[in-house]
């Protein structure tokens, strides 16, 4: 199947793409690796008047750490993480999971700010950045703002932009020396997007952590105080002390009425955790 019409234009910069986006009459969309617009351009699901190229903006492209916070650009690439050629604060994990999305080709071209406004529940990166309490920049004609990811994200296929305003950057903060990061995922094939997905990052010495349960129907159930999954505590032994059933009681709160389904994403969110246990260096997130 074939598009529907529409204009394409490739702004030099950002003053331009941000003046076209407020200005453009009819439907604008923005394209940087294309992963997920093109297909839905191809099958009709999205009819824009204007398609925006953003790929020549240089502020996009950018990756720089400010103090313990580390700031991607929404067009970096995963294969730009998955090759190291952005720094990173998290110890490894933002490498493994970049490593870990679809197949190469995909990753040569899709971009983690891409990823996040299209906000697939099942996607990558929408869960394990909301694992690692990360923010995202928002600019707009009138100034620029942030947002928690679990803000951001509002729904299925849905996020918190207002007309006019695009995805500048992703805030990611350093883990700690000694947190303990686990992410899996379960895939009917890899390279598939997921049917349930786990995510912890826990801080033993700190006694605390936070806990993503994700390809769900909507946004990731995130637990950002992880206690109540460990007893109310969270110590070395945090492993031995997770509790299914506290995971299996905040999917019922969140609206997950099927048992089967729930002990599956109970049971991926328990391999996440082992993982954590593990010792360093950090697994590639498995494809349970």
């Amino acid at each position: 199947m074939k598009p529907a019409p529409f204009a394409w234009e490739r702004p030099a910069n950002l003053a331009a793409l941000l003046e076209r986006v407020a200005t453009a009459p009819g439907s604008v969309k923005l394209i940087a690796g294309g992963q997920s617009l093109g297909p839905m351009l191809n099958l009709r699901l999205v009819e824009p008047d204007l398609v925006l190229d953003i790929t020549g903006i240089p502020e996009l492209r950018q990756a720089r750490v400010e103090g313990e916070t580390l700031v991607l650009g929404a067009c970096v690439t995963h294969a730009d993480i998955e090759d190291g050629r952005v720094p990173d604060l998290t110890g490894g994990a933002l490498q493994r999971v970049a490593s870990a999305i679809a197949y190469r080709p995909v990753r040569n071209r899709g971009t983690i700010g891409g990823s996040l406004v299209h906000a697939d529940p099942a996607a990558d990166w929408v869960n394990a950045l909301t694992a690692l309490g990360a923010a995202v920049e928002i600019a707009g004609r009138n100034g620029r703002r942030t947002l928690p990811l679990e803000r951001f994200v509002t729904g299925a296929l849905e996020v918190a932009l207002e007309p006019g305003e695009i995805l500048l950057a992703v805030r990611i903060p350093a883990l700690p020396d000694g947190t303990a990061w686990g992410y899996v995922k379960h895939c009917a094939k890899i390279g598939e997007f997921a049917h349930a997905i786990g995510a912890v990052r826990i801080e033993p010495g700190a006694g605390r952590g936070r806990a993503v349960i994700g390809a769900v129907e909507g946004p990731p159930v995130l637990l950002a105080d992880a206690r109540p999954l460990f007893g109310g505590r969270i110590g070395a032994d945090f492993a031995e002390r997770f509790d299914p059933a506290a995971a299996d009681a905040a999917l019922r709160a969140a609206g997950m009425a099927d048992a089967v389904e729930r002990h599956v994403h109970v049971t991926v969110l328990a391999r996440a955790v082992a993982q954590a246990a593990r010792p360093n260096p950090l697994p590639l997130p498995e494809a349970a």
